[in-house]
């Protein structure tokens, strides 16, 4: 497998968490590169479904060594539930370690994400309202509170108090919401602290060393590249990199170390909140899709909008990502259409276009072009071979690979962990 990158392909929720799971019989090491608990990593094996939202997928291998890595942040009521659940199922926190460069998601953050969604009414942005954006914000304005800070109760004492001096002021004054208690805050959070704290440690250095062992890396990445900070239909996006190039920032590997890079795609499209989405269907067929796909999110129950796959959106990943292959999800959900469409080009501004515009917004008023194929009406959800597929299943495939220049390499027909199907 050599050192592995699983990126999303479109705008998150492709199932990268089956991806990392299915490939993580073989690694070594896995860590998760960016996002917080606005991600949702849905795992069933044996017919026992797991969700993840902070810690990797690769907690159910017991071989494997577990990283929340330096570009995650972490809600610490979140991460102690779910090392909790894990724990009933009878999976260790042994082998997870926290990196002391990860940021803490705090109270005031959840308040200001949704306190700001509400200012901005109908132009909201659509964010899950756990105080990701702000957490992000903190960093980049070189306040946040990281892990270090955290587990040490005098510096966790010292930046409560510094960042309450300035956010209870723009809470009460600028928003008219109640402030923050800071002791009653430091009590809550010394709490979390002491289970984080026997995790927490130098995962660039643990990385690093078994890099240099010759280990397997796997490196999860959680949302989309639609959704990327830089590379997103901005400002409709996450406050992160989920790109390839994020595990380079979110974990401190270089670029050389890196040997493949997956692209997760479904078989169609889908995407939550606001923004730009050619191919979206409001109509019977994107209901069939949602309804066929379970399209609600693991984290959030909201329902995904739906459309057909879009090859200038993958096109598009494909290069900002260097894909060496795809893994194309939930093709069982296409069952029972009598047709099936592939957007192949935009028609902007009467120019037919195989690229994305540059400018997001003149995205807006570009119309798909579809090419359309025979669908099929096989049950394929049992099928372990290639060989054995439908022959419009595979002359769908060839499609996407046609249009994309990216072979597909791995395929996926349910959610079950053996239902998925590697391409020699």
């Amino acid at each position: 497998m050599a050192n592995t990158v699983v990126v999303g392909a479109q705008w998150g929720d492709e199932a990268k968490g089956k991806v990392v799971d299915f490939l993580g019989r073989n690694a070594d090491v896995i860590v998760r590169y960016n996002g917080g608990n606005n991600a949702g990593h849905t795992v069933v094996v044996d017919g026992q479904t797991f969700k993840f939202h902070l810690v990797p997928c690769g907690m159910l291998w017991p071989q494997t060594l577990n990283i929340i890595g330096d570009g995650e942040v972490i809600d610490p009521p979140v991460l102690a539930k779910e090392l909790d659940t894990l724990a009933g199922y009878g999976i260790s926190s042994d082998r997870l370690k926290i990196s002391l460069n990860a940021h803490i998601i705090m109270p005031y953050h959840q308040t200001f994400d949704r306190l700001e969604e509400e200012r901005k009414g109908e132009k909201a942005i659509g964010t899950t309202s756990r105080g990701i954006g702000p957490a992000y914000a903190d960093k980049a304005s070189r306040v946040g509170i990281r892990v270090a800070d955290f587990i040490d109760p005098v510096r966790l004492r010292t930046r409560i108090a510094e960042n309450l001096a300035f956010k209870n002021e723009v809470l009460t004054k600028v928003y008219g919401a109640p402030a923050f208690d800071e002791q009653a805050m430091f009590d809550e959070y010394s709490a979390y602290a002491d289970k984080i704290r026997p995790l927490a440690a130098n995962t660039n250095l643990i990385t690093h060393q078994a890099y240099k062992q010759g280990k397997e890396i796997l490196f999860e990445g959680a949302q989309g590249t639609l959704l990327d900070l830089d590379y997103g239909t901005y400002p409709f996006v996450t406050s992160s990199h989920p790109i390839a190039g994020g595990a380079c920032l979110g974990t401190g590997v270089g670029p050389k170390q890196l040997d493949r890079i997956i692209g997760i795609a479904k078989a169609y499209t889908t995407r939550v909140g606001a923004g730009v989405f050619p191919t979206e269907l409001l109509d019977a067929t994107g209901d069939f899709i949602r309804e066929a796909g379970h399209e609600y999110g693991t984290t959030t129950g909201r329902a995904r909008r739906c459309g057909w796959l879009d090859a200038v959106v993958l096109r598009y990943s494909a290069m900002v990502n260097g894909l060496t292959d795809f893994a194309v999800t939930l093709l069982d959900v296409l069952t029972g259409l009598e047709t099936v469409k592939v957007c192949r080009a935009y028609m902007c501004d009467g120019v037919e276009t195989e690229t994305l515009p540059a400018d997001w917004e003149a995205v807006k008023q570009c119309v798909p072009i579809y090419d359309e194929l025979p669908g099929w009406s096989e049950d394929i959800t049992g099928v372990r071979k290639y060989e054995d597929f439908p022959a419009n299943v595979k002359a769908y495939v060839s499609h996407i690979e046609k249009l994309t220049g990216v072979e597909v390499k791995i395929l996926s027909v349910g959610p079950d962990r053996m239902a998925t199907i590697v391409r020699e």
